[in-house]
């Protein structure tokens, strides 16, 4: 069952002046945080969607650049979690039984 937030630790850690960024807090996007978004394309882990959803809902908040810098395996994983927050409950619960 997914929460209302997850923690996802970067492989690359993002580098914001003399902070070293190691690990993102995703929270659950409201409906007004998916404006101008389709939900397909995240659950397709669009990149260019994740770029524009990603900001709206991490902590620390991320700004596009550094969403655009991020290693592909970084940005899978926190796409994985945004997509597990859209999907219904039902979907994960049969994916993980098979």
């Amino acid at each position: 069952m997914s929460t209302k937030q997850s923690i996802v630790t970067l492989s690359t850690p993002i580098i914001r002046g003399e902070q070293s960024i190691s690990q993102i807090e995703v929270r659950h996007p409201k409906s007004g945080e998916l404006r101008g978004l389709a939900l397909a394309d995240l659950l397709r882990l669009e990149v260019d969607s994740l770029r524009k959803l990603l900001p709206r809902i991490t902590i620390p908040t991320l700004v596009d650049q550094e969403v655009s810098s991020l290693p592909p395996s970084d940005l899978v994983k926190l796409g994985m979690e945004v997509a597990s927050f859209l999907a219904p409950t039902e979907i994960l619960t049969e994916s993980l039984d098979t």
